[in-house]
């Protein structure tokens, strides 16, 4: 009688050949030849009912069949999987945390049994013919190549770059009006890549990156005292040491001099009251800075300027703005 096969474990294997594949069957005695469609792959007989094959290479699916002394079995198919192949990563750049997913397309790639970052396993959370999902591995700040292995083999490898999360440590200026608009200079590690910069959770406008460690932003609206944050490839910056605070300020208010006037020759101490004083940075007389303090939000004590006798305008800056004028009067 002759030979009969039953199945195949496997019943695929690479296109290049030398899979180990065992035959299950009966009658395997007298084997004279083991074939994988037409050609003869090397055996051994471990009993008569079963062998060990090696396929040689080929392509598609073919039928495998045992030539005994009594006969030609039927044929039982093993198909060949070709090499994946990998075209692209998306994205190709992600944080040294790892966590984020990623999509390998590319061709060859069902039963993808495993994904590797150089050599760290990634996660595998979805899979078809052209493209696999994984969830990144963890590791240091240097380009990883990404394989995937099927029962075809394994890839051509595509790079994958860990970027380290961006840091911020000083914004200048660190005050601004509350309507925003006002550009601000932030500066610290890893901001290359800056594709986001949020005052708080609202989104700032017309980023510009200068360098690795110096970018520019404008401060969208906002009110009270916000954490000021960069978002890269390597993730979103923390709060941390430095200075990656923002506050928003109400735009000052001078309502009276006390007093409103004084000698030509200046130097009269002058209270200006208001509102929204706390920051001045600047007390002009007229076109002229003028010795300050700041006593409190709503009070500026400065020593006034010479001039000649008329009247100038007092102003106040702040980094939310400069007050209207308000009249100092210089008599003789």
């Amino acid at each position: 009688m002759a030979p009969v096969v039953t199945s195949l474990n496997p019943n695929q294997g690479r296109a290049a050949g030398g899979t180990s594949v065992t035959v299950n069957g009966g009658g395997f005695t007298g084997v004279t030849a083991v074939r994988f469609g037409t050609v003869s792959a090397s055996f051994t007989v471990i009993s008569t009912t079963q062998i060990i094959a090696t396929s040689p290479p080929g392509s598609g699916t073919v039928d495998v069949t045992v030539t005994a002394t009594s006969g030609t079995s039927n044929g039982v198919p093993f198909t060949y999987v070709a090499v994946p192949a990998l075209t692209s990563l998306t994205p190709n750049q992600g944080p040294t945390a790892g966590g984020n997913t990623v999509t390998l397309t590319g061709t060859s790639l069902s039963s993808a049994t495993a994904v590797r970052f150089d050599t760290r396993p990634a996660v595998i959370t979805g899979n078809t013919s052209t493209q696999v999902t994984v969830v990144a591995p963890a590791a240091p700040p240097a380009p990883a190549d990404v394989t995937v292995t099927t029962v075809g083999g394994v890839s051509n490898p595509l790079p994958y770059f860990y970027v380290p999360a961006p840091t911020i440590s000083q914004l200048d200026p660190q005050r601004g009006p509350l309507s925003g608009g006002n550009t601000v200079t932030i500066t610290g590690t890893n901001l290359a890549l800056t594709s986001a910069v949020r005052f708080g959770t609202s989104p700032a406008t017309g980023i510009v990156v200068g360098s690795d460690s110096v970018i520019t932003a404008n401060a969208p609206s906002g009110s009270g005292t916000v954490t000021v944050t960069a978002t890269t490839p390597g993730g979103t910056s923390a709060p941390g040491p430095g200075t990656a605070y923002y506050t928003y300020l109400p735009a000052p208010v001078v309502s009276s001099l006390t007093p409103a006037s004084g000698p030509a020759l200046g130097g009269t101490t002058v209270t200006l009251t208001g509102s929204g004083l706390t920051y001045t940075d600047e007390v002009l007389f007229g076109g002229v800075p003028v010795p300050f303090t700041a006593i409190s939000d709503t009070k500026v004590v400065a020593v006034a300027a010479g001039g000649t006798p008329g009247t100038v305008t007092v102003v106040v800056r702040t980094p939310a703005g400069t007050t209207s004028g308000i009249p100092y009067q210089y008599v003789t």
